[in-house]
């Protein structure tokens, strides 16, 4: 198997974008096209929100996108157990996971993803208010700020639903791995990038960088950048197509190999990387 096997699945990515953006079309129909009121899209674009069809419609496309990922990676696991000593627990794991905390997580992802959804609507609306405002204190007529506004409308919504849906793919497959992972007593893994040009640079430091998951990185902050965020995991900033590959054995890396311990990356040795390891991660049989 290949490394690109642990990365969210693009066709996923897609279809939950593909869902969401239905969503939003769903709502520009539903406006009459006669509204000269600039306010009354605001309230229309509100009252949406609070509609049953809305709410199921959100609650049903992060149950399809969460799903898809968890059967999708469970492939990736049990090809990668073959490959490990600890192979047959791994497939028993993944027999029973929905009783355990891999269920669980996928809930919770869920009901984020859900109500992550349920707010962007809002979101767009504050920033449709703002327009409103601003527009308004310019002596424009309302006719012409609801003509702008309906213009507007799908260019702003749609870059919201490409953020959200490659984002959130990105952050349910990190979190379904990291669940597997710590429920299988696999504390580390490596960081690995989409490896093209779209990879920023501080996350390309990052690349085959073996980590802890209890001892996230701050990529930006590894590499000088100011207001850098907080550590995090690979898939869990915005727009990030990185991904961790779990560290099932030990000799299918390439030593010596990089390491983030303490603060800061480390060539070390598959001797040394052994004396700091936290959990012995096993050889192959």
């Amino acid at each position: 198997m290949t490394a690109d096997d642990w990365s969210s699945s693009l066709r996923i990515e897609e279809t939950y974008r593909s869902t969401l953006q239905r969503l939003m079309d769903r709502f520009l129909s539903f406006l009459p096209a006669d509204l000269v009121d600039p306010f009354d899209i605001l309230t229309a674009l509100q009252d949406f929100v609070t509609t049953d069809t809305f709410r199921e419609t959100a609650y049903a496309a992060a149950s399809r996108m969460v799903t898809s990922l968890r059967v999708e990676s469970a492939r990736t696991w049990r090809e990668a157990a073959s490959e490990s000593s600890r192979g047959r627990m791994i497939y028993e794991a993944l027999q029973r996971e929905m009783q355990g905390p891999t269920g669980a997580r996928m809930l919770q992802i869920v009901n984020e993803n859900a109500r992550l959804i349920s707010t962007f609507p809002l979101d767009i609306s504050a920033q449709v208010a703002n327009f409103i405002k601003t527009e308004a204190q310019k002596g424009r007529r309302a006719s012409d700020i609801a003509d702008d506004l309906k213009e507007q409308f799908p260019g702003v919504s749609r870059g919201r639903i490409n953020l959200i849906a490659r984002t959130e793919t990105s952050k349910a497959s990190t979190a379904l791995t990291r669940t597997r992972a710590e429920y299988l007593n696999l504390p580390w893994y490596q960081w690995v990038t989409s490896k093209d040009a779209r990879v920023r640079l501080s996350h390309r430091r990052m690349d085959g960088t073996i980590i802890a998951w209890a001892e996230p990185a701050s990529p930006e902050a590894l590499v000088g950048e100011k207001r850098a965020p907080a550590p995090y995991a690979p898939g869990d900033i915005y727009n990030c197509r990185c991904y961790a590959k779990p560290l099932m054995n030990l000799d299918r890396i390439s030593w010596p190999a990089l390491v983030y311990v303490g603060g800061q990356i480390q060539m070390m040795t598959r001797f040394e990387f052994e004396r700091i390891a936290a959990v012995e991660v096993r050889r192959a049989a």
